[in-house]
């Protein structure tokens, strides 16, 4: 069984990033006042555009669910979140929570954010009818499965398209495809920083820094010599430790302890600080989320560490 949450969005988003085709998107909701359980990585979310134009009208593969402050959000999808601006999403927000003030120059509202990766926007004459059982009332949206009747055709439809389209990913839909399955799950580079941000708690990993503008989602193995935007290969760390992990001079020893190169007071004749946290355990991400792969830990240690 797989399953399927419509989500209610105006048509000034939609249209904004079926006009750059991003590889990713933040489905965003203005109040960040309760998580999203709906779905599952791998689950299908849909766009049901409002009013006259109401129809489901594209969608996406569903990989993380965050409440994020929205300076976070920006720094992570930029115009990925559906705005030209950081400005524009602000006064997005204000019109949306139906306020007649603007935010002010220092406040940082939380954010409902849904981030879906592989999105697809269909053209007009591909739109899907809204199914019966979504009432007008509905202001978020509706979730569906495939092992009810009306589930399982909104998935054939959904498949039906998608297999038209060669860039689009590619569920296994129905009984004329097959036993509905998860997509893939293909995090971006700002899923992969909200969800490394929201595994470790908003902690770097070694220091315990919290202080969230100075926290990187790292990655183990450098996206350009072949490392994923996956959990599995992503380390929250404060800016500085991130940094030097990025040059070599530190990294996870096979006992998951942090390890610090000589060289780092060979080259600069400092880093006691550094020193200083010579062999801490590395925080564990929290449950449910994938824990830093040996493989990726390895690599580091044996491409990028300068002993």
């Amino acid at each position: 069984m797989v399953k399927i949450f419509v989500g209610v969005t105006h048509k000034p988003w939609f249209d904004f990033l079926a006009g750059i085709a991003p590889d990713e998107v933040n489905f965003w909701q203005p109040s960040g006042s309760g998580e999203f359980k709906a779905l599952q990585p791998g689950d299908l979310f849909l766009f049901k555009l409002k009013g006259k134009d109401a129809a489901i009208a594209g969608g996406g593969v569903f990989g993380h669910a965050s409440l994020a402050p929205l300076s976070l959000a920006w720094e992570a999808f930029g115009p990925k979140n559906g705005n030209a601006s950081l400005a524009e999403m602000r006064a997005t927000i204000v019109a949306l929570r139906r306020e007649s003030a603007p935010l002010g120059p220092r406040e940082d509202p939380v954010i409902g954010c849904r981030i879906l990766t592989e999105p697809f926007f269909w053209p007009r004459d591909l739109w899907i009818p809204v199914p019966d059982s979504f009432s007008r009332n509905i202001v978020v949206g509706k979730g569906y499965a495939t092992d009810t009747e009306e589930g399982l055709r909104l998935w054939d439809a959904v498949s039906e398209r998608l297999t038209a389209s060669p860039a689009a990913p590619r569920p296994v839909a129905g009984e004329r495809f097959g036993a509905p399955v998860l997509m893939r799950q293909r995090l971006g580079q700002g899923a992969f920083r909200l969800a490394v941000t929201d595994g470790y708690g908003r902690r770097c990993a070694v220091s315990g820094e919290k202080t969230l503008p100075i926290l990187d989602a790292a990655h183990i193995r450098a996206y350009g010599d072949g490392g994923e935007h996956e959990l599995a290969n992503g380390l929250l760390l404060r800016t500085d430790i991130h940094r030097l992990f990025d040059l070599g001079y530190v990294t996870v020893s096979e006992r998951r302890t942090f390890a610090v190169s000589e060289r780092l007071k060979a080259d600069f004749d400092n880093g006691v600080h550094y020193y200083a946290m010579q062999g801490t355990e590395l925080a564990a991400p929290h449950r449910g989320f994938a824990p830093p792969a040996p493989e990726a830990l390895r690599w580091h240690r044996e491409n990028r560490y300068l002993g």
